[in-house]
């Protein structure tokens, strides 16, 4: 990726503060960039990751192995448990620790260098707490406005970067993806493009000029470069490397309300994630879902559901208003909302297969969703309560006194 010709190579970016922020735009810019690759699907490019990973081989000391590829990560599963490869995952134990210690030295690279700005106006890294203060800014903040607002790179960086895709990609679609191959064979798995969030934040940093790193670790993140650009999962054995291609199908959609480009999957049709030999995931609205949630929801199913988050997702499928009226659950208690002005608090009495005395609390999302409209949402609250301010209140951690005072919630 070429310079920015306008960054100085000093460590840190102008402390004009206009200028600043357009260079923390460019940074999001490229952050964006690795996104798309962590979310890109169709054919992997088989010439440069195997290339790359016989380049990691060479490092830990080992030939370059037999590339076997299959259609998706499940497949991968299927083949290394028959083939039992994962007794010969010597070489998978020294790439993972080439690549740890590699980051290790990295991280503390960046640790020890020295922020360049003026004390009196910008937020100092060597201050513990005025850092975490920046980091607690910068997660409320645009990236562009906790620049303007003084808050040096680092914490800007961390968070709209490594933590974004990390959220976006690794605990969003890997973790989805993780659910077709369990690890039944007991190795290290590398997920490719989903490992944008490491790679991107350190390639951020040295192409913009913040920090030089050694010869080995440049030639190690080039190599993981590659391998986030060219291609989906792979495992690393003895004699063979498996190679999973990238899905054919990834949707997506922005969470809400983001403030550092977070997205997360999402499909209300089909498998949010599909691959090439028909296995996928049904994901709505970032929760993975069984493929009768999207295609059949019943009361009976929500009712035997074990799994809070799949439970409300089916319900919220159905409408609740609908599951209300079929599922013919008891009413507690109604009152208006004085956190939410305009919209009604509803207490229910669960149904007798949810286990355990319980309540639901239905209440109207203080934010708009996409669509412009505000959905209603159920909480499951302690079946003690008889008052839906007072289970309202609970939530927030207060008591229904209190919580009636609240000019408005979120």
């Amino acid at each position: 990726m070429p310079m920015p010709s306008t960054f100085p190579r000093r460590g840190t970016f102008s402390d004009n503060p206009d200028e600043y922020a357009e260079s923390i735009r460019a940074v999001c810019a490229q952050r964006d960039r690795w996104l798309g690759y962590g979310l890109k699907s169709g054919p992997s490019d088989r010439t440069t990751a195997e290339s790359a990973v016989a380049q990691l081989y060479r490092k830990s000391g080992h030939p370059d192995p037999q590339f076997v590829w299959v259609p998706s990560p499940a497949a991968a599963a299927e083949l290394i448990t028959a083939r039992t490869l994962a007794n010969n995952a010597d070489v998978g134990a020294r790439i993972a620790s080439i690549l740890s210690d590699s980051r290790h030295r990295m991280d503390q690279r960046i640790d020890r260098r020295q922020i360049e700005w003026p004390q009196q106006y910008f937020y100092s890294d060597r201050n513990a707490q005025r850092d975490l203060v920046a980091r607690i800014d910068v997660s409320r903040r645009s990236p562009t406005d906790a620049a303007r607002a003084g808050i040096s790179p680092d914490p800007i960086i961390r968070r709209t970067v490594r933590k974004s895709l990390h959220t976006s990609l690794f605990d969003g679609v890997a973790t989805a993806v993780r659910s077709l191959a369990p690890h039944p064979f007991g190795t290290v798995s590398w997920y490719g493009q989903q490992e944008a969030h490491r790679v991107a934040y350190y390639d951020i940093y040295r192409s913009f000029g913040l920090m030089t790193f050694g010869h080995e670790d440049n030639e190690l993140l080039d190599i993981q470069s590659a391998l986030v650009e060219s291609t989906g999962w792979w495992w690393a054995f003895d004699d063979i490397a498996v190679m999973s291609e990238r899905p054919t199908v990834l949707h997506t959609e922005p969470i809400p309300d983001p403030v550092h480009g977070e997205v997360r999957l999402h499909n209300s049709s089909s498998p949010a994630v599909e691959f090439g030999d028909g296995s996928g995931v049904h994901v709505l609205n970032g929760t993975v879902v069984p493929k009768w949630v999207i295609h059949d929801p019943t009361v009976e199913r929500i009712t035997v559901e074990r799994n809070v988050e799949i439970r409300r997702s089916a319900i919220e499928r159905i409408g609740w208003d609908a599951y209300l009226d079929r599922a013919g659950l008891r009413l507690v208690d109604t009152d208006d909302d004085p956190g939410n002005p305009g919209c009604t608090l509803q207490l229910f009495a669960t149904p007798a297969g949810w286990g355990g005395e319980g309540r639901i609390l239905l209440a109207v999302n203080g934010s708009r969703e996409r669509d412009g409209e505000r959905r209603r949402y159920g909480l499951r609250v302690p079946g003690a309560f008889s008052s839906a301010v007072d289970a309202a209140g609970w939530t927030y951690g207060l008591a229904g006194a209190d919580y009636g005072r609240l000019l408005r919630r979120t």
